[in-house]
């Protein structure tokens, strides 16, 4: 039996995973700013503990933390799943929403995992699994400062990976691509509200191509559950898990790229070292 700690429990990938292990007889935290959306969503459970937790609230992610141990007495899965996308071009953003994605996506999720970590060092194991993005692999128009956020979680993680290995706490970054979730809905996706006309032919195609592709992306988000909630037992896990064909697809073509760019710009790459 583990004890999973789940941030933005209440709807999306993070109510199917904290449904599965909930079947499978694990224990969970699930979380979000409104616990009474999350009973409503999985029921009374003697293995859940429904909390409060505005991931933005430093104090409270501490308090939920501790929450968790007085209940269950451990904490073995962090799911950093919490967040939100904006759509726009990157001058089309305002410092407003700029700051409120980032408040979310990245400040919220080392105040959440800077208040498990203690309980986890303590226990000296641990698993903490980081929700990415296509987008935090590779960036495009309309999904920039997204993209830069989940960016962002893609260093932390690797820096967490390898600060945390030696006392027995694995860390993964999971990368999804386009699930059919509420994700393109208003209630996860932000949109700026002032587009730019020169900006029509790329972050508007995007934004264009959004709003038809909601609710008809090709991957399955019951089977993405699935594979997170049976990876929380893999043995030595990778430091980033890629799911979607489209992820694939994204990242091979990316490496790609960038080795276009080594072989035809080795030359100044190198030459920049003491003679």
């Amino acid at each position: 039996m583990k004890t999973w700690f789940i941030t933005g429990a209440s709807r999306g990938f993070g109510a199917r995973i904290a449904e599965l292990a909930l079947t499978q007889g694990d224990n969970v935290v699930a979380t979000a700013r409104n616990p009474k959306a999350i009973t409503e969503r999985l029921g009374d459970h003697p293995n859940l503990l429904a909390a409060a937790l505005d991931v933005t609230d430093e104090a409270q992610a501490k308090a939920a933390a501790q929450a968790a141990m007085e209940r269950f007495g451990r904490i073995d899965v962090l799911l950093n799943n919490a967040g939100f996308g904006l759509l726009g071009a990157v001058e089309e953003a305002t410092a407003a929403e700029v700051e409120a994605v980032y408040r979310t996506n990245v400040f919220g999720l080392l105040a959440v995992t800077r208040a498990v970590l203690p309980h986890m060092r303590a226990a000296r194991s641990g698993r903490i699994l980081n929700i990415s993005s296509i987008g935090g692999y590779r960036g495009g128009p309309g999904f920039g400062v997204y993209s830069s956020t989940k960016f962002a979680v893609e260093g932390l993680s690797e820096s967490l990976h390898a600060e945390l290995a030696p006392l027995g706490i694995h860390v993964t970054v999971i990368e999804p691509g386009y699930f059919r979730t509420d994700f393109l809905d208003a209630t996860s996706l932000s949109v700026s509200a002032d587009p730019i006309p020169d900006y029509a032919e790329t972050a508007g195609a995007v934004r264009s191509r959004a709003a038809g592709l909601n609710h008809t992306q090709p991957g399955d988000p019951d089977r993405l559950a699935r594979v997170i909630v049976d990876f929380a037992d893999a043995p030595n896990p990778p430091v980033r898990l890629p799911l979607g064909s489209d992820t694939v697809a994204a990242i091979e073509a990316k490496h790609a790229s960038d080795a276009v760019i080594l072989n035809e710009w080795r030359a100044v790459s190198v030459s920049t070292d003491f003679g």
